[in-house]
């Protein structure tokens, strides 16, 4: 079984929630387009000022969305 990866956005700001909120239906539409076989995806709010937007992918297609999408990091997930 295939490491998965998570990437990670970070949005600062007062508007960081709805953004990271919305970056995330931009994530699932992608997801469908580009078919992966994951479709893990989620926001998470860090604070008033800082929240994050995420999505999950296989270590198969972490190079190819890494360089459609730039995400600010990525770590190894654990779900």
């Amino acid at each position: 079984m295939s490491r998965k990866i998570k990437l990670i956005w970070d949005f600062r700001g007062p508007a960081s929630a709805k953004t990271a909120e919305h970056h995330e239906i931009h994530l699932k539409e992608y997801i469908a387009i580009e078919k992966l076989p994951l479709n893990i995806t989620g926001f998470k709010i860090i604070n008033d000022m800082h929240a994050t937007a995420f999505m999950v992918v296989t270590d198969e297609n972490m190079i190819p969305v890494r360089d459609a999408l730039k995400p600010h990091r990525g770590e190894v997930y654990e779900g």
